[in-house]
């Protein structure tokens, strides 16, 4: 491979990962893809219920507001997920696998996470009361 083309590559790469930490990078996007991550690969969840974090109160209508006009858009451009506004749902894209492999590896690292980080997300708590438990 010559250096133009490793530096393409390079290119690309960077792009792909700085794709997928920037659709992680907001709570709402962050639930949906756990949320889909959850559910079987047919399936949609409902929003903006699953959009939500369970932890912190929300008001649904702002939410609704803010999935409609930013986060959806975003997610869908980037073709980690499809939705529909009628009924409100969500489902995987074609590039679902991209963000879902680094939430899977999180996961399975969630005993090794700083605690900080750990309390008060409900799934690495999960993560690592099962690991404890094995």
């Amino acid at each position: 491979m010559g250096l133009d083309a490793r530096i393409e590559n390079g290119r690309r790469v960077i792009e792909k990962w700085d794709r997928v930490f920037t659709a992680l990078s907001a709570v709402p996007r962050r639930q949906i893809e756990v949320s889909l991550l959850d559910a079987p690969p047919d399936r949609s969840i409902p929003l903006p219920e699953r959009a939500a974090n369970p932890n912190v109160p929300t008001d649904p209508e702002r939410l609704r507001c803010d999935l409609l006009h930013t986060h959806l858009p975003m997610l869908a451009d980037r073709e980690f997920v499809d939705w529909e506004r009628e009924p409100f749902v969500a489902s995987r894209g074609p590039q679902f696998d991209e963000v879902a492999a680094v939430i899977d590896a999180l996961q399975t690292v969630a005993d090794d996470v700083p605690e900080s980080l750990v309390i008060g997300c409900q799934r690495l708590e999960r993560e690592r009361e099962e690991g404890l438990s094995e």
